[in-house]
């Protein structure tokens, strides 16, 4: 009798942290539109999920995620099929960005093309010493348009055309340099210092975190005095919550802060 088969998408929550595990190890994680997919639907759950404060996105087996699965597209031809495979990679990309909770990726191997745009497209990555990173779909004949969107918003622009034009590799320190990740760890301690991070961040009022990303991905799209105007509604909405009033208190009165997210 056949073992039923391990979910393609792994999910294990603790101390308010939701960790999600792509689970093709033997096809690099790449992004099936089964693995989107299960993705999409664990983001839409989470984002209901009040005992989730961050999400960490990880990979099983040798690497992060080497993009969308080739393999299954050239399986699937015709416009339609293209159409809505570049549709459902997009929406899981806007899922994360609109996520009302940080997201950290956790990067070991390669993240290239879809992979290295499910990086960028996270709010903060770190990475091991040994991960690489590329957009190689120039050197196939399939420029990486869409993960160009995410990587042209993660790090300077001519930094990301050096990188779609050329599909070269760079590695996790070049990665760092440029702004695609911020913490560049040895690979032994790769998932100790992403659970440090998320800890770190899941310690903070939940509402605050979900006004402050928001803010920060809708005022880097305006004009400076409409970013500014902007953020001072913003601002001004956000003193009004009891946590802002909680978090001064504590402050002032040299305490710990106890949070309720309201």
């Amino acid at each position: 009798m056949s073992q039923p088969s391990e979910p393609i998408l792994l999910r294990e929550d603790d101390g308010g942290i939701a960790r999600l595990t792509l689970n093709r190890p033997q096809a690099r994680n790449a992004l099936s539109m089964a693995l989107m997919e299960a993705l999409d639907a664990q983001l839409v759950a989470i984002a209901a999920d009040a005992a989730v404060k961050v999400v960490v996105i990880a990979g099983s087996g040798p690497a992060f995620c080497a993009g969308h699965d080739l393999r299954e597209m050239r399986s699937r031809p015709g416009q339609a099929s293209a159409e809505e495979t570049f549709k459902l990679c997009s929406r899981v990309m806007l899922r994360l960005v609109n996520l009302p909770k940080p997201v950290i990726a956790q990067v070991h191997g390669v993240a290239t093309a879809a992979g290295c745009q499910l990086v960028a497209s996270c709010d903060l990555a770190v990475a091991a010493d040994t991960a690489r990173f590329a957009t190689p779909g120039v050197n196939i004949g399939l420029f990486c348009s869409t993960p160009m969107v995410a990587l042209s918003r993660a790090v300077p622009r001519k930094h990301a055309m050096e990188m779609l034009l050329t599909g070269d590799m760079i590695d996790a320190p070049r990665a760092r340099e440029i702004g695609l990740v911020n913490r560049v760890v040895a690979e032994a301690d790769l998932a100790s210092a992403t659970q440090s991070l998320a800890a770190q961040i899941a310690a903070k009022s939940p509402l605050t975190l979900a006004i402050g990303k928001e803010a920060f991905y809708r005022q880097a799209d305006l004009p400076l005095a409409d970013a500014y105007a902007y953020a001072s509604a913003v601002m001004t909405r956000n003193m009004m919550a009891h946590d802002a009033a909680e978090g001064i208190d504590a402050f002032l009165a040299k305490r710990p802060p106890v949070w309720t997210g309201t």
